[in-house]
């Protein structure tokens, strides 16, 4: 009797310790990590790189220069008030935004070695850099649908696109799209980060930063697929259907110079629009195709963001003629104002006989 009492105690004991184990594990496995930063460990160990990072400190002066210079023109020079250059505007804006959330702040993390980012300053960055990104291109879509119009149904034009209806088409494009990278970004926040907290980057992407987690990202791999067919695919779409449309407008003229001359009106759109997503192709089918040195893909990932921005106003400054003739027409302004105050007498100029 007393060996049946003293078996069923250690039996008990052993029980009990395998339900604690158990308990701890479970409430192991569902703890929520969040850390309190990340390590960016994009551009490691390439020779000279301090000089590819003065290159994008040019390429940011002058992005800056560049589209500051052409939101000044837009904005002074009355004869450019119109819905086309109201877009126009919205672009050299992104443009200038995007350089400004993304630059700035890699230089100040690779160049001075500030490698480790805060957790939530990872997610604003992140929320910046592909917000403003999606906003150029959708813009592109925009521009597009104009010069459809435009040409498609010239004799409507000024009735269909109009002030109004290119302001209610851009703030949907900046609600829409901030309410899409809001909660991708914000899905993040349900990730728990038990594993490595090096993000293989040079900013804080969406891809790198989610397969960090240890919990299911299933969520969070469909936002991802969802932003590269809206960053991409379907802009992608709109803009060829819109030229193909163009196009066969185009056939059904009969003169070759009207031809010419709408085509040309194309020519500035057309060069925003390869420097735009050729790189962003090119980049993604050679990854998917080969191998590529990460360095190397992070290197023409960061061009890739940063050359159009820097090359768009310099593509409208010199091929599209309203912008040289509202240049020409502000600078004889200037000059005239500073002929008229250097002739106007001065009063206190004068000496009393």
């Amino acid at each position: 009797m007393f060996y049946s009492i003293l078996l069923f105690l250690c039996l008990g004991k052993q029980i009990f310790a395998m339900g604690t184990e158990d308990k701890t594990t479970t409430i192991f496995n569902n703890t929520f990590v969040r850390p309190e930063k990340f390590y960016l460990s994009g551009f490691s160990n390439i020779p000279h790189i301090r000089y590819y990072y003065a290159f994008l400190c040019f390429v940011y002066i002058m992005t800056v220069l560049g589209n500051g210079f052409l939101l000044s023109v837009i904005w002074l020079v009355k004869t450019l008030h119109t819905p086309k250059y109201m877009i126009v505007f919205n672009m050299a804006l992104t443009d200038l935004c995007g350089s400004t959330a993304l630059i700035p702040k890699l230089l100040d993390t690779f160049l001075f070695d500030r490698r480790y980012i805060i957790y939530e300053a990872c997610l604003s960055y992140m929320f910046f850099v592909i917000f403003f990104a999606s906003v150029q291109s959708w813009t592109l879509v925009t521009m597009a649908y104009d010069r459809l119009i435009a040409i498609c149904f010239p004799l409507r034009y000024h009735s269909i696109v109009t002030e109004q209806s290119i302001t209610t088409i851009l703030l949907f494009l900046w609600i829409f799209l901030v309410s899409v990278i809001a909660t991708m970004v914000g899905l993040i926040n349900r990730l728990s980060f038990c594993r490595s907290l090096v993000v293989k980057g040079f900013f804080c992407d969406h891809g790198p930063v989610y397969r960090l987690a240890c919990n299911d990202t299933t969520l969070n791999y469909n936002m991802a697929s969802a932003l590269v067919a809206i960053l991409i695919i379907i802009p992608l779409i709109f803009i060829i259907a819109t030229y193909v449309c163009i196009f066969i407008a185009l056939s059904r003229t009969t003169s070759r110079e009207e031809r010419l001359r709408a085509l040309k009106t194309c020519t500035s759109h057309l060069i925003l629009v390869v420097m735009f997503f050729l790189p962003i192709g090119i980049t993604n089918i050679a990854a998917r195709a080969s191998y590529i040195d990460p360095n190397a893909r992070m290197i023409n990932s960061a061009l890739t963001h940063t050359i159009p921005a820097l090359l768009d106003p310099i593509v409208y400054a010199l091929k599209t003629e309203e912008v040289m003739n509202a240049v020409k027409k502000l600078c004889k302004r200037i000059y005239l104002n500073r002929m008229k105050a250097k002739a106007r007498p001065c009063n206190h100029c004068y000496i009393k006989s």
